[in-house]
This record gives C-alpha cells, sequence and structure tokens, in this order.
C-alpha cells in the first residue's frame, strides 16, 4: 500500500476533475499520479502523449458517459504523468537529470511499487504508448495486457527527428510559442477537427491549445529529447505475449508505426482498430470508437462487468 512518508498527497480536485492526487519520489524525480476510483479494483494505469496529462490526453475517454462507466465500473484508474506535466508543475531545476525512456519506463514500475500493485492493465498514447510498451517488455510478469493508441516502437524517424529538434530548440529558446503549438496540434489531431480558413478549430483543439500553454517548457523538452533518443523495439515485440489491443486514427502521423508494430506482435495476442477520419489522439477525438472494441478486449481477461448504466443505456438502443 502507498506510504506517505514517500510521496506528497495533494488536494486539487477542483482542478482534476474528482482525482486524488500523489507525488511519487523515484529514483529520477517526482512522478505526478492522479488516481480515480476504488483501489481494491484491477489496477488500469495511463500514459499520455508529449506535453499532454491525463486532462488533456484522456478527459474525452473517461468523461464519455458509456466508457466512463463501464472502466470506474471495472478498473481503479491510475494517471502516471511524465516528469513535470502535471497540473501545476514546478519549474524543472536545471540540476535535475533529463531522464531516458528507460527511465521513464523503470519510473512506471516505482510507481506500481509504491501502490503496492501487482500486473496491471496499462494504456498510452503515443509516446506514453512507447514508454508502456518498453515497461511491458523489461517488467513482462507486472502487465496483464497492453491498450495502445497511436503507438511508436520504432527509433524516429530523420523526418521526425529534425521535426523533434526544431521544436526542442524552440521549446529552449522562446518555450511554448505559437509555432510549437502548432506542431503539436498536427501532432494530435486530424485537419477536420484542426480547422480551416473556412472552418473554426473544434472545441476539444481550442482546449487543448489553452491547456498546452500551462506547460513547463523545459520539462516538454527534456521528454522530447528522451523520445528523440529512443531505440527500435520491433525485435523484441514478438516476444511480448500479453495480449494488445492497438488504435490508430487513419490520419495520424504515426499511421505507418502502427501497422508496423502491428505486423510485429504475434498475431494470437493483438488485434488493431483503424479509427476513419481521426488523428493520433483517438481518446480525444473519437472517444466513442473505442468503446466497443475495448468491452470486447477486456471480457477476454474476465475483466469487464458491464455497469447497471452501460446495461440500460444498450437496452435503450436495442
Amino acid at each position: 500500500m502507498a506510504d506517505s512518508s514517500d510521496s506528497i498527497s495533494i488536494d486539487m480536485e477542483t482542478i482534476s476533475l474528482g482525482a486524488k492526487e500523489y507525488l511519487v519520489k523515484t529514483r529520477c524525480g517526482m512522478v505526478s499520479v492522479a488516481l480515480f476510483g476504488d483501489q481494491d479494483k484491477p489496477a488500469l494505469v495511463t500514459y499520455p502523449d508529449l506535453a499532454l496529462n491525463h486532462i488533456s490526453c484522456f478527459q474525452g475517454l473517461f468523461f464519455s458517459p458509456e466508457v466512463n462507466s463501464f472502466l470506474l465500473h471495472n478498473f481503479c484508474i491510475y494517471h502516471i504523468s511524465p516528469p513535470g506535466h502535471e497540473v501545476g508543475a514546478a519549474p524543472i531545476g536545471s540540476d535535475d537529470l533529463m531522464p531516458s525512456v528507460d527511465d521513464l519506463a523503470d519510473q512506471v514500475l516505482e510507481v506500481l511499487n509504491f501502490f503496492g500493485l501487482g500486473s496491471v492493465m496499462c494504456m498510452g498514447v503515443a509516446a506514453g504508448a512507447y514508454v508502456l510498451t518498453l515497461f511491458a517488455m523489461k517488467y513482462r510478469q507486472r502487465v496483464l495486457g497492453l491498450i495502445l493508441v497511436s503507438p511508436l516502437c520504432r527509433a524516429p524517424s530523420w523526418t521526425e527527428w529534425l521535426v523533434n529538434k526544431v521544436m526542442s530548440n524552440l521549446l529552449y529558446f522562446y518555450g511554448m510559442c505559437g509555432v510549437v503549438k502548432e506542431l503539436l496540434l498536427k501532432r494530435y489531431f486530424s485537419q477536420e477537427v484542426r480547422g480551416s480558413v473556412e472552418e473554426p478549430e473544434s472545441d476539444i483543439v481550442q482546449a487543448c491549445r489553452r491547456l498546452l500553454d500551462e506547460r513547463q517548457s523545459i520539462s516538454v523538452q527534456q521528454f522530447l529529447e528522451a523520445m528523440n533518443g529512443r531505440r527500435d523495439l520491433s525485435e523484441g515485440l514478438r516476444k511480448l505475449h500479453c495480449r494488445s489491443l492497438i488504435f490508430v486514427g487513419e490520419n495520424s502521423p504515426f499511421h505507418s508505426e502502427a501497422l508496423h508494430m502491428t505486423s510485429k506482435l504475434d498475431r494470437r495476442y493483438s488485434a488493431l482498430v483503424e479509427v476513419q477520419a481521426c488523428g493520433s489522439i483517438v481518446t480525444e477525438e473519437q472517444p466513442h470508437a473505442m468503446l466497443i472494441p475495448l468491452e470486447y478486449f477486456l471480457t477476454g481477461f474476465g475483466l469487464y462487468r458491464p455497469s447497471p448504466r452501460s446495461f440500460f443505456h444498450r437496452k435503450a438502443w436495442a
């Protein structure tokens, strides 16, 4: 169980929409964990994409009434934020070590140990999917299954590496400036919701743009540099025998990455769901498209029990 001597519990309910927030001390610094639900239930651990946290990356999914009812009915949710990405994060000191992707994966293990968790279900988006896949490869006994959204598994292409370097330099010299925000929004969302000269930005893009203003630039830069130095995980994926469910938007810049990863995973244990007219962050742009595949996936573990709310919802549509 959690030991209060190793963490700081913060009452941030009005900010974090009902979560109990912990700052967990790890070998590479403090990590924020937002906890939703009953800790006696099976654990679902999430990890967001670059420059996002649980509010900006998973709110659409977990506040979708149908999805929320069955996830909170079946799981206790542990939202892990990358270092310095949580709401109200203090600036990272100049003396703090820049974590590698292995350090980030090891932090996940330290969070699990802090809460006394055994094997958990994992859900990650893009860069967060890479971190949780690496965690699953390093600590196989601690992962029941992987739910990956627009995942990365290879080393960055030259194009991605160059774009990341441009963003890193801009973050260092100018902070979360307009150019960086536009590059990130293009990474996250499809053109349909980003808008155009004729069409305004959708509400989710406007909300994400505002939330990006709250990020600490040095924290985003450090996560970006860690991801830019990531290695190719392809060869180890075949040995990953936990069940995996992959979602990817057809307009995601990481669409080919998801297809590649699916081809490398053992097909007996993996499935791919391509979401039409959607970018990378399916959890925000089209969370309803995840409902039925998630139900089938979790049923295979014996973890899914229909909540009364979802039963009546289905009956109304019958």
